[in-house]
């Protein structure tokens, strides 16, 4: 292997390359039109341009790869993750070229990339499946009956794919029929095949999954498991390892069935098998037998002794647990496992897709610490995407205890042709508590300016007691969402004057030396539509006084603090600050961990009415495709009634009526690009 093509795009894309240099060999980039002036485009020693932006016409297309593979003169392919990643068609394309595959074979990928497929096989190995539907027959009709016969609550799955897109838990009779419609729809776009398999629904599992590793010698480990039970749309926001559910019995006996069903497949290269596991099943809350400590979650990777009963059945050491699917590719989340084992596992790939046999016994190998990840992405509070320029990038500094993997720079835009995430910060600690510690200071220091993201939840995830306590199962933010979304509102009063001063004098620094006789008025509108009102009076060498419309008087100080950075000092207390200005006289902010959008509405005039005309409009929230349109001029529509589909960033989005009343007008049709603000549909009054 001397030149490898990278057949993916962002941090993904620069992980793997940082690895294939470090071992002496040669990388080529692809690229979008979009992405040409990308990271990890200049990373790369070669890059080749694919044409187009849709995913469907680059990073899906090989033909367009294995040409770019041609051209560059790679003799080797990595997929990375997503994409083409887990399609056997593109691994036996890539072989039959005469180049070097990392990953595993086609044959693999064919019998576990479908989610039905390898649920039958890990039932002919004696790995646990829920009940459920994994047949051919893809009628609605079938469907609905194979639904009855399972019962209540079920999961509607996509055969294909993974990422959360397909997925629709169906709880009441009435939303079978739209969960399959919707389901099979998101499918066939994301993955271009619409079958659907049928499952019992777990309603509080945790979701845990076991990194396993073969060679083409027949020599199969795992190396631990990860907790991914923190989701959103059944998509992972926070991983971490070990799992405080787990057991050093039950992390052999998950491993056992992860490795057997690996095995089974023929498994070659980096792999994850994917399970749920039920903590309410008889035994387990029980704890362990009397007179006996149930043991710590371990670092071993095989059990110090066989005490306990099976842990698939419930057993005094641990919960039911059922294999769900197994991802053949490297997960978004190996760097868990890379902090906690010291390994490199993309060395590893390109390792045994040369072919070299896998160096230690399973036995041998051993986790050290806690390690966990949250994923950094460019969405709201209520997970909606948001798209646009990063207008002031600045990550933490990396250390043996902290990295971030992404592909940003200021200046960077974040479009709605790919997904969401925009990166991942990775702590690791010699404790679960000191991890997190870790990764919160991580957040702290990493400053996305420009639009909308996560990283104020995800710190409040982080410190939230459910999660601190080890107690979070996939249910966490369906639980705690709201209480979470609430404590992100600033509130604090002195906060709130810090970042009004913070915005008032982004621009232009307070006098170093004389006063100023004359206050000016200050007027900030925030995005719980509160507005501060009051004046700002200069005191000369660099202080203001700050009086709001309540009476409350405040002295400060504000200072530079580098690029978008000032440090107010507000009755005598310290607050950073780092601000940009979006558009117009719209501000984003970052106070430590704080996420704040407000608008300096000092110079502007009054305008009456805002709220009522905003709350007849429906505006789009984010660039996207338009994919349905349920609603018509002169239609009666109720408050909360789904009226469009807006497809972006690989998900389906159903926005739906703001009140009662009647549509007035509908601006746009099935199929059109929509951008974020623009008007859809207006109500009469």
């Amino acid at each position: 292997m001397k030149k490898l093509l990278i057949a993916n795009r962002g941090e993904i894309a620069r992980r793997v390359i940082r690895t294939a240099h470090a071992m002496g060999i040669d990388t080529v980039a692809v690229y979008s039109d979009v992405d040409r002036d990308a990271l990890h485009v200049r990373d790369a020693g070669t890059a080749v341009a694919l044409g187009s932006n849709a995913s469907a016409d680059t990073y899906l297309r090989i033909d367009k790869l294995l040409d770019a593979a041609r051209v560059s003169g790679a003799d080797a392919v990595h997929p990375g993750y997503g994409f083409l990643s887990e399609r056997a068609e593109f691994a036996q394309a890539v072989t039959d070229a005469g180049l070097i595959w990392v990953g595993p074979p086609a044959s693999a990928i064919r019998a576990l990339g479908s989610k039905a497929a390898a649920k039958q096989l890990a039932l002919a190995n004696g790995v646990p499946c829920l009940p459920g539907y994994h047949g051919e027959a893809q009628d609605e009709d079938r469907l609905q009956a194979e639904a009855q016969r399972i019962g209540l609550p079920l999961m509607v799955k996509a055969v294909a794919g993974g990422g959360g897109r397909g997925m629709r838990l169906v709880t009441e009779w009435t939303q079978l029929l739209p969960a399959l419609k919707s389901a099979r729809s998101e499918a066939l776009s994301g993955f271009g095949c619409g079958d659907l398999l049928l499952e019992r629904a777990l309603l509080r599992p945790r979701h845990v999954e076991v990194q396993v590793f073969a060679d083409a010698h027949g020599h199969c480990i795992h190396l631990g498991e990860r907790d991914c039970s923190v989701q959103r749309r059944h998509q992972k926001i926070i991983e971490e390892s070990p799992s405080p559910a787990v057991s050093p019995e039950l992390r052999a006996e998950l491993g056992r069935c992860a490795v057997t069903l690996a095995q089974a497949a023929g498994y070659v290269g980096a792999g994850t098998v994917e399970f749920l596991l039920d903590e309410d099943a008889a035994g387990f809350a029980a704890g362990p037998p009397q007179g006996e400590t149930a043991p710590e979650p371990g670092r071993d990777l095989v059990p110090p002794s066989s005490r306990g009963s099976d842990p698939r059945s419930g057993g005094a050491w641990g919960p039911h647990f059922f294999l769900m699917e197994m991802n053949t590719r490297l997960q978004v989340e190996h760097p868990v496992t890379e902090m906690l084992t010291g390994l490199d596992l993309v060395e590893w790939q390109l390792r045994v897709a040369r072919g070299e046999p896998l160096p230690w016994a399973q036995e041998q190998l051993r986790l050290h610490g806690h390690a966990i990840e949250v994923r950094l992405c460019a969405e709201d509070e209520h997970f909606m995407p948001h798209t646009g320029e990063i207008l002031h990038w600045q990550p933490p500094v990396e250390s043996a205890s902290l990295r971030l993997d992404h592909a940003l720079a200021s200046g960077t835009e974040i479009t709605p042709h790919y997904d969401a995430m925009l990166g991942k910060v990775i702590a690791h600690g010699t404790s679960r508590e000191a991890a997190i510690d870790r990764l919160l200071q991580g957040l702290r220091d990493t400053r996305v300016l420009g639009l909308h993201t996560n990283r104020a939840l995800l710190a409040a995830c982080l410190h939230h007691p459910v999660f601190r306590a080890g107690h979070a199962r996939i249910d966490f933010l369906a639980q705690h969402g709201d209480e979470l979304r609430e404590g992100l509102v600033l509130r604090d009063p002195a906060l709130r004057a810090a970042a009004a001063l913070a915005v008032y004098f982004a621009q232009a620094a307070p006098s170093a030396a004389l006063p100023c006789p004359y206050p000016r008025s200050l007027r900030m509108a925030w995005a719980d539509g509160e507005t501060t009102v009051g004046s700002v009076l200069e005191l000369g060498a660099g202080q203001v006084q700050l009086t709001t419309e309540d009476g409350s008087v405040h002295r400060a100080t504000v200072q530079a603090g580098g690029a978008s950075g000032r440090r107010i000092t507000l009755d005598g207390v310290d607050v950073w600050t780092h601000a940009v200005l979006v558009d117009d006289r719209r501000w984003h902010l970052q106070l430590a961990e704080r996420e704040v959008w407000l608008a300096d509405l000092s110079h502007a005039p009054a305008v009456a009415g805002g709220a009522e005309h905003a709350h007849r409009e429906l505006r789009a929230p984010f660039n996207g495709k338009l994919l349905a349109v349920h609603a018509a001029a002169g239609q009666q529509v109720a408050r909360g009634e789904p009226l469009l589909v807006i497809e972006s960033m690989k998900l389906e989005h159903v926005l739906c009526a703001p009140r009662d009343g009647v549509v007035a007008e509908v601006l746009v049709a099935a199929g059109a690009q929509v951008a974020p603000g623009q008007i859809l549909l207006r109500l009469d009054h």
